[in-house]
């Protein structure tokens, strides 16, 4: 089944439904060489948080440390336009959950990018809506580098795919699996951190938020999440706290 599932995820670009509708048919398949790592939903080694999906993976394609997915994790997100606070704040709290968890993130700009390079000495997972060999967003291509090498890039996109607006949702879902918690640092009210919030949700996973100040923009929808039942980080000992 392997090979059918990477034949799928070539021929329809890694698209979730589109790969179920051919399963579903049975449709005509063939092996394909494929220059890369990847694991299936049909393996021993597909990671067990990701089953508890309502749409799993199909398939990851994989750069890096893939024993890193069966680790405890925290997912930590927050806005592409991030303040200066915003990242002071995204690195303490990172440096100090490193410690207990492999931090996992986007690899967008902003709050993703601080998050896996305060935690590049210890161990983080990147999760992209791009093929492998496409970096985005261009500026983060010596952090990818380092992460395919000594850390993990994973995707269900395989080679030559692009980042399409609408592979980001489906990008969070997996950020939000993977994680045994969740911290929004910041977040506008609209942000793209909130559908990440959302699977986390619809999973039973604790989420986090980082409170900001009366009629800061750039936290609106962290305050927002706190008025709605998040867990509020008021200062280290919470994040300490966390689990």
């Amino acid at each position: 089944m392997r090979e059918q599932l990477l034949c799928y995820a070539v021929r329809y670009n890694g698209d979730w439904n589109k790969m179920k509708q051919a399963l579903n048919r049975q449709e005509a398949w063939e092996c394909l060489p494929y220059a890369g790592s990847y694991v299936t939903i049909a393996d021993a080694e597909y990671p067990q948080k990701l089953r508890r999906l309502a749409c799993p993976p199909w398939i990851l394609f994989y750069e890096g440390d893939i024993g890193l997915l069966n680790k405890a994790g925290c997912g930590i997100v927050g806005s592409r336009e991030a303040s200066a606070a915003g990242l002071r704040n995204c690195a303490q709290i990172t440096t100090i959950l490193k410690e207990r968890f492999v931090i996992i993130s986007g690899l967008a700009k902003g709050i993703d990018g601080q998050a896996h390079r305060s935690a590049l000495d210890r161990a983080t997972i990147g999760v992209i809506g791009c093929g492998l060999d496409v970096v985005y967003p261009r500026e983060h291509a010596q952090l990818y580098a380092v992460m395919k090498k000594k850390q993990l890039v994973i995707s269900e996109y395989p080679k030559g795919s692009q980042p399409y607006a609408y592979h980001f949702p489906w990008r969070n879902r997996l950020i939000a699996a993977l994680s045994d918690a969740v911290i929004v640092v910041e977040a506008r009210k609209r942000s793209g951190s909130l559908l990440t919030v959302n699977e986390a949700l619809e999973l039973d996973i604790p989420v986090y938020c980082v409170p900001h100040a009366y009629q800061d923009e750039a936290g609106v929808g962290c305050n927002l999440l706190i008025s709605q039942g998040a867990n509020i980080l008021v200062d280290e000992e919470d994040v300490r706290l966390i689990f």
